[in-house]
């Protein structure tokens, strides 16, 4: 019977940690295989209305704020680069740069949210919400370019539940990065079990590769429309 068997991060219904990191794997690409489904039917839905509504969309994308979501694409693009650095430290066995590694992870998540509020708090401001409260001053915009408001809305109603349900995730991850750091405290993530850390990881990543699809198909669709108007 191999040591690793008597590892105490193995679950009794595994032979070994190589087949219960196994296990891990497959699981939580299964998961994510989900989650693309999930965000793909979203994003083809976008597609479809984008390409039957190419005016309207590209101009309620010229109000949103691209400093914004600038800045959140650099906060989250940094905090790829830090959970990478933290399963690293995990194979290393370094807790204590592992444990910096996640929190600075979930401090620049953090910060995605904060910059996100701000941003939400902005757009209500200036009513650049569907419905009723929807600007009236560009709602008269729209229609003196010879737009139809209801489809500038329907983009808003696209843009709001795209980045809501991403932020949904953020928060997720939030949480699980935070109870890496608890585990990672208690010294319950060895080295011989640093696919816990990577585990959290993938999931990260590919909250960080949908907003990189959210930017260019919502702040970067009228990027150029002032310039051409």
């Amino acid at each position: 019977m191999s040591a690793s068997t008597h590892s105490p991060v193995l679950k009794h219904h595994f032979e070994d940690l190589g087949q219960q990191h196994a296990c891990e794997r497959l699981g939580i690409w299964m998961f994510l295989a989900t989650e693309i489904l999930f965000f793909g039917g979203i994003f083809g839905a976008y597609t479809v209305y984008r390409l039957w509504y190419p005016h309207e969309f590209v101009f309620a994308s010229s109000h949103l704020n691209r400093l914004f979501a600038t800045i959140n694409t650099v906060f989250l693009i940094t905090s790829s680069l830090t959970i990478t650095l933290a399963i690293r430290s995990a194979k290393l066995g370094d807790r204590a740069a592992l444990i910096r590694y996640l929190l600075i992870t979930a401090a620049l998540a953090t910060a995605f949210m904060v910059v996100k509020g701000f941003e939400y708090a902005e757009d209500f401001h200036e009513h650049l919400v569907p419905g009723p409260s929807f600007s009236h001053e560009i709602e008269k915009e729209a229609v003196d370019k010879g737009l139809d408001p209801g489809k500038v809305q329907l983009f808003l109603c696209f843009y709001y539940i795209m980045t809501g349900i991403h932020g949904i995730h953020i928060i997720v991850g939030i949480g699980c990065i935070l109870w890496l750091v608890w585990e990672a405290w208690r010294g319950t993530i060895p080295p011989e079990n640093y696919s816990t850390v990577e585990v959290v990881s993938l999931y990260w990543h590919l909250v960080d590769a949908i907003w990189l699809f959210l930017m260019p198909l919502l702040y970067l669709a009228g990027a150029g429309y002032g310039a051409h108007h």
